[in-house]
């Protein structure tokens, strides 16, 4: 019913852990795969001897990585998990209970928060919620993808992760996603996320809403939304533009400066203005 799918990349240390946690659920409809991105550090020896499909690919992005699990899986439902995070025993039966009991396209938890082994309390801005949630995926990346657990044929429907964009990969589904489909918020911590490693992803690029401006911009190029989708959306470009103009002239980055403080102008601007 429920296909994992284990993302990996030089992660050695964290991986047993990882596909620990999956094969110890107590939903036991399920198969486990492991796509290594391309590791050089002998990642499978720590998975060998485990129940589950290990595929090792050319290293391309977590995206690549994601959607090339995908295409390997034959589950009615999806389901991810990154190899520093961490599930709870009864993550998927719950899920799993509450997807089948009603129509939601995602069903996404609730989660601890750990870096550098302390544990961190969420803000208010972090507050989730179910149903059709696509103005409260704007701003930031709402659902977290080792929560997520997305029937297969919203796939067919939104399309697979973005392969060009390095990171913000999920932000940008959720929106395909929130855009058109309820969502189901499950209020219990099922997942550990630990983060704080000086190889995160997060760390390697600076300004990130540059790559979420260009989700945003995708979603008014759709022709996908509604009216009130698309103003909000076209707010939220304002937003993070004025934000990123701000940065780029602290930075004595000028043609940068300009070129954000343009881009609202050239998508549209929201009704009322």
């Amino acid at each position: 019913m429920v296909s994992v799918i284990i993302t990996t990349y030089n992660r050695r240390h964290f991986l047993r852990e990882a596909a620990l946690s999956v094969l110890a659920q107590d939903f036991s409809d399920r198969e486990v795969i492991v796509i290594d991105d391309g590791s050089t550090d002998g990642s499978e020896g720590e998975v060998r001897d485990l129940p589950l499909r290990y595929e090792w690919k050319p290293n391309a992005g977590i995206s690549s990585a994601r959607n090339y699990g995908i295409a390997l899986s034959g589950g009615e439902y999806i389901a991810f998990l990154d190899v520093d995070d961490l599930w709870m025993r009864h993550k998927l039966s719950r899920q799993m209970r509450a997807m089948e009991e009603g129509a939601a396209a995602l069903c996404y938890t609730d989660e601890v928060w750990i870096r550098n082994g302390r544990r961190l309390n969420q803000k208010k801005r972090h507050q989730k919620y179910s149903g059709h949630i696509y103005e409260h995926c704007l701003e930031l990346c709402l659902i977290s993808a080792s929560s997520a657990v997305i029937r297969r044929h919203v796939f067919e429907d939104r399309g697979l992760f973005d392969e060009t964009m390095p990171v913000c990969e999920d932000y940008d589904m959720w929106l395909r996603i929130t855009s058109k489909y309820p969502v189901l918020f499950l209020p219990e911590p099922l997942i550990t996320k630990r983060g704080g490693h000086e190889d995160q992803l997060s760390r390697q690029y600076e300004a990130m809403d540059r790559f979420r401006v260009t989700s945003l911009a995708r979603m008014i190029e759709s022709g996908q939304l509604t009216d009130e989708q698309k103003d909000l959306t076209l707010r939220e470009i304002g937003r993070k533009c004025a934000i990123l103009a701000a940065g780029a002239v602290k930075r004595g980055k000028a043609e940068e400066a300009a070129y954000y403080a343009s881009f609202p102008e050239r998508i549209g601007t929201p009704s009322g203005r």
